[in-house]
């Protein structure tokens, strides 16, 4: 019985592919170069030797240059034109938002000269080495030119995009990561956040209720730490067969591309709630990459997160609103105590709920509890626009940030490891990046909230250790969207509200007053 190819093309069809395919085609083979790029710098924060640093300083420069090239090739700007010439491709919704993010992309990287981008790679990939060994032996000296070389490229390039009116170079830079948000905007949402925090910490301060502290001090091998973190991983739906857990200096996540997604985190001998508390932050970063459309799309916009305060969100969530929920030490502490053994005898789930919801201010920002984190991010928010601007010259950066912590959080800075040198971000070029994590707080806050609307049962089912409800509503509603919407467009969508400070206020509130009695 005869068949029809209904498929086939025309024999006298034009054999050449569509302006629109011949598009998503260089932008594949330029994400697959880009992905190379990514791998090596997680491999420098994972595997490389030390004394591989300079050579591969000269790769990622090499890789970024090329990868930018073809970012700005003529022939990218050929074939855009094209499509947005053509009427009939504006009415499919995934085309119409990939062309619409294509061409502010192109916008953006066309106006950045390949020298720039080159020179910005081989200093970050320096300047990564000269941290570490700064942070090591608490030398803020040593690694203040390199920072200022950082500055000095950053305002460079806030200069080649061009200050929005009525703005500041802060404003270029943070379009990058949060694209439309501007630095007043999140000024705004700032004061209004320390506003409703300032009273609730005041008052924990003065609770006479304190939690126990026994877990900070339970000792656990780092090798049964992973066994652990790899099995909740595993639980929550993270696919390790498409993803890696390794250990690096300051935990991340890195989506390379479909099927291969490198989280990191990291142990200590004592307290190994922060490990895994940690690697459930990064699978958040990670579960978010996975669920993205990239094996149909990889290398266009719809295949890539909306924004990165979006992508804060999913691991907030999961660190936060999941990993510090009563609900989830009803299923993990048992399994915890199959894995650790002994060490957790006698520890209930009232005792972890209450050591994983202490508020106590201190000085490392990854270490921070839900209340005080966002004063930690309200601070570099500050000094990345003044050393921006000019008006906080990097060598008086200490001081200046010893009395704000001071201000902020009562406390005294011992020494600059744990003072200014404490994150990696300034070392990899990345100034206008931390007020996403704000902004990731705001919205997991929000979304926690439809999430609880919509699924009534939620507390019951992460009792049991089943959170595919949970993954599935984040699917749905965040993940398979990639770059379709903007972020304040997707969190009106997923919420049917604009970005506010209140839930994540009604959440802190509506927790930590009940534990500590006030």
């Amino acid at each position: 019985m005869a068949t029809t190819e209904t498929n086939a093309p025309a024999a006298t069809g034009d054999p050449r592919p569509t302006a629109y395919a011949e598009l998503t085609g260089l932008l594949r083979e330029t994400a697959v170069l880009a992905s190379a790029s990514a791998t090596l710098a997680w491999d420098q924060e994972t595997m490389m030797p030390p004394a591989g640093a300079a050579l591969r300083a000269d790769q990622l420069s090499a890789l970024t240059a090329l990868v930018h090239e073809r970012r700005t090739s003529p022939r990218v700007a050929e074939l855009l034109a094209e499509c947005e010439a053509d009427a009939s491709l504006a009415a499919d919704e995934v085309v119409a938002a990939n062309l619409r993010e294509i061409r502010r992309g192109y916008e953006l990287a066309t106006r950045l000269p390949t020298s720039l981008v080159r020179e910005i790679a081989e200093t970050s990939s320096k300047a990564l080495e000269a941290w570490r060994d700064a942070r090591e032996r608490d030398d803020f000296a040593a690694f203040a030119p390199w920072l200022e070389k950082v500055v000095g490229l950053n305002r460079s390039k806030a200069e080649c995009y061009g200050v929005p009116e009525g703005g500041e170079p802060y404003d270029a830079l943070l379009d990058e990561f949060e694209p439309g948000m501007t630095s007043a905007e999140v000024r705004g949402v700032f004061d209004a956040l320390r506003a409703g925090l300032a009273p609730l910490i005041a008052d924990i301060a003065g609770a006479s209720r304190r939690p126990d502290q026994r877990l900070a001090r339970v000792p656990v091998p780092a090798t049964t730490q992973s066994e652990l973190a790899r099995r909740v991983l595993e639980r929550i739906g993270f696919d390790l067969r498409a993803g890696r857990l390794d250990v690096s200096t300051h935990p991340f996540c890195e989506g390379l591309g479909p099927g291969d997604t490198r989280l990191t985190t990291r142990y200590a001998d004592e307290g190994f709630v922060d490990g895994l508390v940690s690697a459930l932050h990064e699978a958040g970063h990670g579960m978010y990459e996975q669920g993205l459309p990239k094996a149909e799309h990889f290398g266009q916009p719809i295949a890539e997160s909306a924004s990165l305060g979006i992508h804060e969100s999913q691991s907030r969530l999961w660190e936060n609103m999941v990993g510090r929920s009563r609900p989830f030490w009803e299923w993990a502490l048992p399994e915890a105590r199959r894995v650790v053994g002994s060490a957790l005898d006698g520890v209930d789930v009232e005792e972890a709920y209450g050591f994983l919801n202490t508020v106590d201010p201190g000085l490392i920002r990854v270490e921070a509890d839900e209340a005080t984190y966002n004063l930690h991010i309200m601070l570099r928010f500050d000094v990345e626009r003044g050393m921006l601007g000019g008006d906080l010259p990097v060598r008086d950066l200490p001081g200046v940030w010893n009395e704000r912590v001071k201000q902020d959080l009562g406390i005294e800075v011992p020494d600059d490891r744990r003072g200014c040198l404490q994150d990696i971000h300034w070392s990899l070029g990345a100034l206008a990046y931390f007020p996403t994590y704000t902004l990731g707080n705001l919205y997991a806050a929000q979304l926690w909230e439809a999430v609880r609307a919509a699924l009534p049962g939620l507390d019951d089912r992460m009792r049991e250790g089943d959170f595919t409800p949970l993954l599935g509503w984040l699917r749905e509603n965040v993940h398979r969207h990639g770059r379709r919407f903007t972020a304040p467009e997707l969190c009106r969508r997923a919420t049917g509200k604009p970005l506010s400070p209140e839930p994540l206020l009604r959440y802190l509130e509506g927790k930590l007053r009940p534990l500590y009695g006030i």
